[in-house]
């Protein structure tokens, strides 16, 4: 179970990491995307940070996070002098895609009757779990 303590540093990155990546992605020239931090979870100890990211258009996803885990050092030099007077130490960050909304979207599409899960269970890919 977390901590109030845990919660409140995860509420704090997790609102600074969305306006820094969306930054750092502008000013690398990335449009036409939407990236939102759907969760950041903070170890116990405060030292580690699991940040997942839901991005659209789904397609280029993979390839947004991979660039956004070469850019870590630089966003989490930005997150720590935005949070400086609020944090002793910056956790180290780690980034994960989050997969969710595709995978509702594939429910939804197989509950309107396109696809049906029933008859062939095939259709629906088994959920990753990070």
């Amino acid at each position: 179970m977390e901590s109030n303590r845990q919660k409140k540093i995860a509420g704090i990155l997790q609102k600074d990491l969305a306006e820094v990546i969306q930054l750092e992605l502008k000013a690398a020239g990335t449009q036409n995307l939407i990236i939102s931090v759907t969760k950041v979870k903070v170890t116990p100890d405060l030292l580690q940070a699991k940040a997942h990211l839901s991005i659209f258009p789904s397609e280029k996803s993979e390839e947004i996070v991979e660039e956004i885990r070469t850019k870590k050092s630089k966003i989490k030099h930005e997150v720590a002098q935005r949070t400086k007077n609020q944090l002793r130490r910056m956790p180290e960050l780690a980034f994960f895609n989050d997969d969710s909304i595709e995978y509702i979207n594939d429910l939804e599409q197989a509950f309107k009757g396109k696809n049906d899960p029933i008859k062939n269970p095939d259709l629906l890919d088994k959920r990753k779990k990070n």
